[in-house]
């Protein structure tokens, strides 16, 4: 995976953090064709399991499965394995989890990437979630600063071989600063257009800022599924997108 081929893939992640199938598909097939891929998470995964992904895979979208693995080196390897099984085009996994088990599942994945004649999945490490602050760090034992624990964590997960990190944009500059792969991917989620309300997110961009500060992928969700009119919604931020990039050329 290139830079020059990651610029030519939709950006926009759309969240279907919803509670059943029938409003995930729903959502998709009013989406599908204007967004880059969506996001299975946590939520629908648990009701609906694998079959969920499954079933987009079949209506030809792309997959990110959000579930953030963290365990034992050899059971998050395994975790990838069945994910890349499953046809995702993206999993992650928590960069906390240390090293060992980063670049295990790299390997893991490659092999059975090989093995099966498949698309290697994207796999990226989660450093610090966007919901938390400098008090809720603190709170579990991390005193660095955010944004060097981010950077930090982001140098481990390249040292690992993955192939990115999921972060809050306000750590796309220092983590492009300090990573010389142009291809690193930076996905961020917490993204917010103008006047939307922050929800349980701290720290946060628009998609303009987004896009300006380098991201690669960026993930929405309650701006667009709980809008009166979800493909509106998509169309705003995707217009804002290409404004945004047609600048920065």
């Amino acid at each position: 995976m290139t830079g020059n081929e990651e610029k030519k893939i939709n950006p926009l992640i759309v969240a279907l953090d919803v509670e059943t199938a029938g409003e995930a598909l729903a959502l998709v097939e009013k989406l599908k064709g204007r967004v880059g891929m969506f996001k299975i998470g946590k939520q629908l995964f648990t009701a609906e399991g694998p079959s969920i992904v499954r079933r987009l895979r079949e209506m030809g979208e792309q997959v990110f499965l959000d579930l953030k693995f963290h365990d034992i080196p050899n059971t998050v390897a395994k975790a990838g394995v069945e994910a890349t099984r499953l046809g995702v085009r993206m999993f992650n996994l928590h960069a906390l989890g240390g090293g060992l088990m980063m670049s295990r599942t790299v390997e893991a994945v490659r092999e059975a990437s090989d093995r099966w004649g498949v698309r290697q999945p994207i796999i990226l490490g989660v450093t610090i979630l966007t919901s938390h602050t400098q008090e809720t760090l603190t709170e579990i034992g991390i005193s660095r600063p955010v944004s060097e624990e981010v950077v930090s964590l982001a140098g481990l997960c390249d040292a690992a071989g993955m192939d990115g990190v999921v972060a809050s944009g306000l750590e796309i500059g220092p983590i492009r600063t300090s990573i010389a792969r142009p291809d690193f991917v930076i996905l961020i989620g917490g993204v917010r257009p103008s006047g939307s309300p922050l929800d349980d997110q701290s720290r946060v961009l628009t998609p303009g800022e987004a896009i300006r500060a380098g991201v690669t992928y960026l993930v929405v969700g309650r701006p667009i599924t709980a809008a009166a009119d979800p493909l509106a919604a998509t169309e705003k931020i995707l217009e804002e997108i290409e404004l945004t990039s047609l600048r920065n050329v």
